[in-house]
């Protein structure tokens, strides 16, 4: 399991969902640009002493990232509010990669249809979107649960 994220833009989101792949083991990959240096004392804040504990990968661009991931043979599975399957009926599969979009754009129509699958988180009625490190962090714990991944 990995969690990917597309040209993040806020370093408060990244630090937590650094600190969340640190605490569950699940190596991040970060796809260029970012909105923001990753020196940034925000990411460090929010990432608090478990960022560096975290597998962090950047790559120059969303091309690169997904020859990586074809090359082993990883699923893409991305995660967006416009998606069509549920995530309750989402069957994971322990080598997935969790694409999370730009907070404010999310992905190209070019990289959404590049994914094997397209999953929502569902909400109560009236409601659009949650905080992008709120869903990292439903997403990848539904997937670690299915696929018995979880630290001991």
């Amino acid at each position: 399991m990995r969690i990917a994220l597309y040209q993040p833009e806020i370093a408060g989101n990244v630090g937590a969902i650094l600190r969340l792949a640190a605490c569950f083991s699940v190596p991040v990959d970060i796809i260029m640009p970012m909105g923001f240096a990753f020196s940034d004392a925000r990411l460090k804040r929010a990432a608090m002493d478990y960022g560096a504990a975290a597998e962090v990968t950047r790559h120059a661009n969303f091309q690169a990232f997904d020859e990586l991931r074809r090359a082993q043979g990883r699923r893409l599975v991305l995660m967006s509010s416009h998606a069509s399957q549920p995530l309750p009926e989402v069957k994971f599969q322990n080598d997935d990669i969790l694409l999370m979009g730009s907070e404010s754009a999310g992905v190209p129509d070019a990289v959404r249809d590049m994914a094997d699958l397209r999953v929502r988180i569902p909400m109560a009625p009236g409601f659009r979107s949650l905080n992008i490190a709120v869903s990292t962090g439903i997403a990848v714990a539904e997937a670690l649960r299915q696929t018995g991944q979880f630290p001991q």
